[in-house]
């Protein structure tokens, strides 16, 4: 029962989204998610939660007000997905600490990680509750690796008696694990096409699997953004009588911001200062979203916040891969690392590297890229591919994979020199050896790659 044999077991549940070819589909339901949580006690009913969903942004948004509330002294458990290097990344509990001692005691924010031995003691426990149903008749199948994970982080944030729960909604909304919950609010940040042969081909269909976390007289915090987004979101939220909260009055008026994202902010009749170490002008709507949020927590359900612990906890906030910059110090061009792995997330990316690399006189560039089969890969291909004097391309570790031949293929189309690369690695090595200096690297297209090229980096590889 050790770690290592918890991680072989969840890999094999990993691949639910990928159907082979003349295969039925994995149909999901939330009433097995919810037999599984009743052999397992009942997890999710010891604490009090929010839901977060969308295409674009949840994490950020999720990361940001989890922060905001362990700013301001709450024990806080933080679900979030995929992760960048380790499966115990996506569950933690952050709160404040006092650490050190004598004259250098300070009170700091932490972000603790599940520990091995925890996670391998949880997993052993659902899986054994899943073998148990799955012989009883109970369940017909085994649950999918999201389904298992959810349930383990349930019971670690039911352990650790968090004050409340943050969780990230996997794909869609209606039929994700995590919509078994009874949250007190439910947010949705910005909406565009992805997982279309899962959630729908249109941006109105996709809205509506989104607004599944919506509950009858609940509340919706959420952004104005695409017309078929918001009428959607609007008539599923007016049916069930939910109440909606629009962030936008926490979104920086045009010009107000100075060097990266910060900004002042009137938050609960004082003016505070957002410095968000997150980049990228696409956060302003994240951070309001999560600003949003902790106002109507304090608001509307008791919790304690003041406008001082939202800066505090905006400023905290501890989510890597998103536009994070590894500078090279001579030694190697710098390296921007995003898991922008849809258009919209692309056309994020493709304004940041734009003024990264100068329109007048741009930087020698490579672009790092490899992505999942089921993504946009032509029109993100179109989007970014151009922007750099050459793309190195890669297959990531994922059975949804694109293939290099198919990005490949891509690359030519639009015009692009792209360089074959057997994994993350030698993508990366590759990409240094071609560019200058007084270049750049960007890598990008999924979270897989650039979890993989960002454990080289921090772990001194280059």
């Amino acid at each position: 029962m050790s770690y290592a044999a918890a991680i072989d077991g969840l890999r094999a549940l990993a691949g639910e989204l990928v159907t082979a070819p003349g295969a039925p589909r994995r149909k999901f339901r939330l009433e097995e998610m919810r037999t599984l949580l009743e052999e397992l006690g009942d997890p999710q009913r010891r604490f009090r939660s929010v839901l977060i969903a969308g295409t674009n942004g949840k994490g950020s948004t999720a990361a940001t007000l989890a922060s905001i509330l362990a700013a301001a002294g709450h024990k806080v458990g933080l679900y979030t997905s995929p992760h960048l290097a380790r499966a115990n990344e996506r569950i933690r509990v952050l709160g404040r600490r006092v650490q050190g001692t004598g004259d250098t005691v300070a009170e700091n924010l932490v972000h603790d990680e599940i520990s091995d031995d925890s996670f391998a003691a949880l997993y052993f426990r659902v899986d054994e509750a899943v073998s148990r149903l799955v012989a009883e008749g109970k369940l017909p199948d085994y649950s999918s690796f999201f389904e298992a994970m959810t349930a383990l982080a349930f019971l670690h944030f039911a352990a650790e008696e968090v004050d409340i729960a943050v969780l990230e909604v996997g794909m869609g909304g209606r039929l994700d694990a995590t919509n078994v919950v009874e949250p007190l609010l439910s947010v949705i940040t910005d909406i565009s096409l992805d997982h279309t042969e899962w959630l729908g081909p249109t941006v109105d269909a996709i809205a509506r699997e989104k607004a599944g976390i919506l509950r009858p007289n609940g509340t919706m915090v959420t952004l104005p953004q695409m017309r078929e987004a918001n009428e959607a979101l609007g008539e599923i939220a007016v049916g069930l009588g939910a109440r909606g909260v629009s962030a936008a009055e926490y979104v920086p008026a045009p010009g107000s911001a100075r060097e990266g994202n910060r900004y002042p902010l009137s938050v609960m009749g004082e003016t505070i200062e957002i410095d968000s170490p997150l980049a990228g002008q696409h956060q302003r709507r994240n951070i309001a979203l999560a600003v949003a949020a902790a106002v109507e927590l304090c608001s509307s359900h008791g919790y304690k916040i003041t406008p001082s612990d939202v800066a505090a906890g905006v400023a905290k906030t501890v989510w890597p891969g998103r536009l994070e910059w590894f500078a090279g110090k001579g030694r190697r061009a710098d390296i921007l690392l995003d898991v922008a792995h849809n258009p919209a997330g692309a056309w994020a990316l493709r304004s940041a590297v734009s003024a990264l690399l100068g329109e007048e006189r741009p930087r020698p560039a490579t672009l790092v890229f490899g992505c999942l089969r089921d993504k946009a890969l032509a029109e993100m291909a179109q989007v970014l591919f151009p922007l750099f004097d050459r793309v190195v391309v890669a297959a990531v570790e994922s059975p949804r994979t694109c293939s290099v031949e198919e990005m490949l293929e891509a690359a030519a189309a639009t015009g692009t020199e792209a360089i074959p690369a057997s994994d993350a690695t030698e993508a990366l090595r590759t990409a240094v050896a071609a560019t200058a200096l007084d270049g750049a690297i960007v890598v990008a297209g999924s979270v897989y790659l650039v979890g993989k090229v960002r454990a080289e980096l921090t772990g001194g590889a280059l």
